[in-house]
């Protein structure tokens, strides 16, 4: 076999790795409204509402929200969480480590301006790990007053009907016949935990855009095609939401306590746990402040690293995944791309002709659709149209994506937020 087929192969395996995600992709309903939920709740027999006046369909949440520092956005980000159209109880503990953290001017200010919520500030000085967000959570959950709780990241603007939605698949205390009237499938409210995709929502610098690709494109899709592979067995961190019940009978936020993906952790110990993790069509948006080439190098390098440690077979095959890459090998192989091919005509005189090889052919037009399929799935999270000017970062986050898969095996340390940390094999890490 020779390179010029190997490569031709790759890159076909390729094209169809990128069509799945862009079926899965289509297929789920991505952005849907549960706008019947407040109507269905009318329409319930009073044997639904429970006892603290918060009903079977909106039970009350407990929203806990590690902080650290605050940029242009946090403002509006935390007021996405004031201003939730949501009946039931809600009751939001922001958590700092140091009074004199920028994120306390900004939740003061909040709290004055909402003075009707159950919301508090609390200093989390404790640091009972490496894990600074983690130590957050885990003094923030005695002080949850609720059963359900929701998980936050700081950079995080929802929309207004999030918690109404995120709940729909832990809805407690429901019969089979109960969850078949409020819900649109039968047997739903024995989800274990509820995550939401999210999406970059101000690429403002080339940078950005190059790493939206990776999120707004990629990021989500592949999750799908990994759940249309097998039932979730991880986390997103933008959003989470899950039972007290079944955060303490995995030891609670302590057991993360040195996790590098912590996220990923709880979602591994819900599943394994027996539980389900289950996909809000819900969409949020992460806001973040410019950032450079080399900020979002580090950036994808710690997620890279993270993963691979986390998934070390999966992410290793992952390579072949990569649209452009083996196309472009491909192409570069077939060089010369134009060939000279003898034709006899009629009167037997031989005539050279210039034809395009069809393996340059072929690997062109799988680069094309590599970058038509990406734009598409950017479209349809963002809720916005193509993005023309965005064509040619597909290739170019795909061949520094390919280098950064490269980077991941050859160290094993990590930058967060200004401290540097070595991952263990186990999936923990140790500050340097």
């Amino acid at each position: 076999m020779t390179l010029q087929t190997i490569l031709g192969a790759l890159a076909v395996l390729s094209f169809l790795i990128s069509l799945w995600q862009w079926l899965v992709g289509r297929r789920f309903p991505l952005h849907h409204r549960s706008a019947e939920l407040q109507l269905r709740e009318n329409q319930s027999e009073p044997n639904c509402i429970a006892p603290s006046g918060s009903s079977a369909l909106h039970p009350a949440i407990t929203l806990l929200k590690p902080l650290k520092d605050a940029d242009e956005h946090t403002e509006d980000c935390l007021r996405s969480w004031f201003n939730q159209d949501y009946p039931g109880e809600i009751q939001i503990l922001f958590g700092v480590e140091t009074a004199n953290d920028l994120a306390c001017a900004v939740v003061n200010k909040l709290l004055a301006e909402f003075p009707q919520h159950d919301a508090k500030l609390i200093l989390c000085p404790e640091l009972i790990g490496a894990n600074a967000k983690v130590a957050k959570l885990a003094q923030l959950e005695p002080l949850a007053k609720h059963e359900l709780i929701v998980v936050s990241d700081a950079d995080v603007r929802a929309p207004s009907d999030l918690l109404a939605n995120v709940v729909r698949p832990l809805t407690p205390s429901l019969s089979p016949s109960d969850a078949e009237r409020v819900t649109d499938r039968p047997g739903e409210g024995n989800g274990g935990l509820v995550n939401c995709f999210y999406r970059l929502a101000n690429p403002d610098t080339p940078a950005m855009r190059w790493e939206a690709i990776a999120i707004n494109v990629d990021f989500w899709s592949q999750v799908l095609q990994s759940q249309s592979l097998k039932p979730l067995d991880f986390a997103l961190g933008a959003v989470m939401a899950l039972r007290r019940k079944q955060l303490a009978e995995i030891g609670g936020f302590r057991a993360l306590a040195n996790c590098a993906a912590d996220d990923y952790q709880l979602g591994q110990l819900i599943a394994q746990s027996g539980n389900r993790i289950e996909l809000c069509p819900v969409v949020v948006e992460c806001w973040s402040t410019p950032m450079s080439w080399h900020r979002v190098w580090r950036h994808q390098l710690r997620w890279a690293r993270t993963i691979r440690v986390c998934q070390p077979l999966p992410y290793f095959f992952s390579i072949l995944s990569n649209a452009t890459l083996w196309p472009l090998l491909w192409l570069l192989n077939t060089w010369p791309w134009i060939e000279l091919v003898s034709s006899n005509t009629s009167g037997g005189v031989t005539v050279l002709i210039h034809k395009l090889s069809i393996s340059a052919v072929a690997a062109t037009w799988l680069l094309l659709c590599r970058m038509l399929v990406a734009l598409d799935l950017q479209g349809r999270l963002t809720q916005s149209p193509w993005r023309l000017k965005d064509f040619w970062l597909v290739p170019v986050k795909d061949l520094l994506q390919a280098a950064i898969w490269t980077a991941a095996f050859l160290g094993n340390q990590i930058e967060w937020r200004g401290d540097r940390f070595r991952l263990r094999r186990d999936g923990t890490m140790t500050k340097l």
